[in-house]
């Protein structure tokens, strides 16, 4: 709704119970009566969409709002929030406005000339200039203000043109800050890069993301505007040497000598080697061009990376990630772009990196564990970001791993009467159950060696069998009608007995380390205290707090919905436990409101357990009601019962 309408709708409220005439309405917001009429419409559907009100219209006496006291009150809370939105979408907007204006300016800007063009005072430009220069100092940027001289930004031109690729993050919608970028040229413009990017990776069959490819575009905008306005890239002498022995340096030059004779300009070969790197910094959708050059040592470190992340993934999580062919190729395809990116200090954003955390918060906190040993052995840096991206490759790998086994039993058939009867029982078992997996059929003298062999949930047999541990039942070889009935009700009982898990987190909480109604103002306090319960009831070393701090340093461990895991190195665990506050007041956790912090001591030897407790955890992170109740829990039974 626009405002008139959001207008028209609080005087129907104002005035509760009291028909008002159409002409009447049309006066207090002065516009027409045919206008207040078709505004009715609109606040119709959006009381129809958002409320139990109903717009009444009696001919004769008026329009009024029939509703409820208590809907009535949501209603205006509802309008107020909505312009409290939209205020802070102009706020946010303006930011970008003035950022992209200092970026781009040759000559430093008064703020009295900020105010006159966005038309607030000066005050507000100085909370806006504030904002901006924090997030400028992210970008290796400084904010520069002198007294009768105005407000300028210093840095190099790298930082400069990063941060003006970055320019929608000051937006609170990331698409909209995008569109801003883009309005600053011309359609023209725009339709030629893309027409002729477009054409390059055609030409040399490179597969970019559409993200990628939507940076890409900006990049060469900015470049030419920049190069237009007289202000050169600067590489180092050894990046511009690296860069230039790249096959991507070639098709870049070819490339950027055609938009040269379209726009007018020309690139020098630092602007190109430029290119060039956002080239070798982009994400792929498939395999990069085989005919790319690669320098043997890079080659060799990234097989190497990739082979210690698999290997290191599956002796931490016990899941066998080595053969899963797509996954190497999609780790092989990331770290590719990410490694160059990294050895540039090209910034990735991650708009997901919050939701990954929260989704997948053991497979991210193994990928974090796994990468901190990386960065170490191999002398890189590979951010939370990153990191994020990599999740999706893992989780997506158990993914395909699930669907093939999906809530499946391995089952194996002991049939007595030949191979021809055990394929059709098999047949017939896999149709009918999809549930069940059937991995073998064996003769009887063959069952106990071949138990002691493979891991079996059942066992689906055509003749009695005595003395065993495992689930088995018995039906006819023809499975008709009275055994699938069984068989059924037999299978569900297994199930039902593979989800009947006790609470992880219940069984580890150390009652002695758990602080209810607790108070602090820093996370790192907290993280220290909560360490020092955990070593004082001899569960970790002493040194536990200040790997945790460390850990925390690297990635934050919120997971969303104001609850934090902190936790140290396994190395420093002497017996499972975890020790937990549940804070009187939530406090900020490197940008998030946390109200509920679990410090997890909880080695991956038990990597059943370990994925259990994970998934507890997310599971209270959507549940704002229970977590509501775990915080203004009064004793530890309450608290405890909760969790159950």
């Amino acid at each position: 709704m626009n405002e008139r309408q959001k207008e028209i709708i609080k005087i129907l409220l104002t005035e509760f119970g009291k028909p008002l005439f159409v002409q009447t309405i049309a006066e207090r917001i002065g516009c027409s009566e045919k206008t207040v009429r078709n505004d009715f419409k609109m606040i119709e559907t959006f009381l129809n969409e958002h409320s139990a009100a109903k717009l009444v219209r009696k001919p004769g006496l008026g329009v009024y709002i029939e509703i409820d006291e208590v809907e009535k009150t949501q209603l205006f809370q509802m309008l107020q929030e909505t312009n409290s939105m939209q205020k802070d979408d102009e706020e946010s907007y303006r930011v970008m406005q003035i950022a992209y204006q200092l970026l781009m300016s040759k000559s430093p800007v008064s703020a009295q000339e900020l105010a006159d063009k966005h038309y607030v005072n000066k005050s507000v430009i100085k909370k806006d200039l504030d904002m901006i220069e924090k997030w400028l100092d992210q970008k290796g940027l400084t904010l520069v203000s002198k007294q009768k001289v105005g407000v300028s930004i210093e840095g190099t031109e790298g930082n400069k043109r990063r941060a003006l690729a970055h320019l929608p993050e000051l937006k609170k919608d990331a698409a909209e800050g995008a569109d801003f970028i883009l309005k600053q040229f011309t359609p023209h413009e725009m339709t030629i890069i893309q027409r002729e990017l477009n054409d390059f990776q055609r030409q040399y069959l490179l597969f970019f993301t559409d993200e990628t490819t939507e940076r890409l575009v900006i990049h060469l905008l900015m470049m030419i505007r920049r190069t237009k306005l007289g202000h050169p890239i600067s590489l180092a002498k050894q990046d511009l040497e690296y860069l230039s022995e790249k096959q991507e340096f070639k098709w870049a030059s070819t490339f950027l000598r055609k938009l040269e004779i379209i726009f007018v300009v020309h690139f020098s070969e630092k602007e190109i080697a430029y290119f060039t790197l956002h080239l070798l910094g982009g994400r792929h959708r498939f395999p990069k061009h085989q005919g790319t050059d690669e320098k043997v040592d890079d080659l060799d470190q990234h097989e190497a990376i990739i082979e210690d992340l698999l290997l290191q993934m599956t002796e931490l999580t016990k899941q066998d990630f080595t053969n899963d062919e797509s996954l190497r190729e999609g780790l092989s395809i990331h770290l590719y772009s990410a490694l160059n990116r990294i050895k540039f200090g090209l910034t990735v954003s991650n708009p997901m990196l919050n939701e990954i955390k929260r989704m997948y918060p053991y497979i991210f906190d193994s990928v974090i564990h796994v990468i901190e040993e990386l960065n170490n052995k191999f002398s890189i840096s590979i951010p939370e970001e990153e990191a994020a991206y990599l999740t999706i490759h893992f989780q997506a790998s158990i993914e395909r791993l699930r669907q093939n086994q999906r809530n499946k039993l391995n089952a194996i058939i002991v049939c007595h009467m030949g191979i021809g009867m055990s394929q059709l029982l098999n047949v017939k078992l896999e149709k009918k159950y999809q549930s069940l997996h059937i991995i073998d059929s064996i003769a009887k003298a063959d069952l106990r060696d071949y138990l002691e062999h493979h891991k079996v949930d059942l066992i689906i047999s055509t003749i009695d069998l005595v003395g065993l541990k495992i689930p088995h039942i018995v039906i006819s070889p023809l499975l008709e009608g009275a055994d699938e009935k069984r068989l059924k009700e037999f299978i569900a009982q297994q199930t039902a007995g593979d989800n009947q898990i006790n609470s992880a987190l219940v069984q580890y909480v150390e009652t002695s380390a758990l602080f209810l109604q607790y108070s602090s103002e820093h996370r790192f306090k907290i993280i220290e205290e909560l360490a020092i319960a955990l070593y004082d009831g001899g569960f970790v070393d002493k040194e536990y707090g200040h790997s945790a701090i460390l850990r925390e340093r690297m990635s934050a461990t919120t997971i969303g919905s104001g609850i934090a895991i902190p936790h140290g190195s396994p190395k420093l665990i002497k017996k499972p436990a975890i020790a937990v506050a549940a804070l009187k007041q939530p406090i900020d956790w490197s940008g998030e409101n946390v109200s509920l912090v679990f410090m997890l001591a909880v080695p991956n030897q038990d990597q059943q357990t370990t994925k259990q407790l994970f998934r507890e955890l997310s599971s209270i992170s959507e549940q704002p009601a229970l977590l509501k109740k775990l915080t203004d829990a009064r004793s530890i039974d309450q608290f405890l019962s909760l969790l159950k």
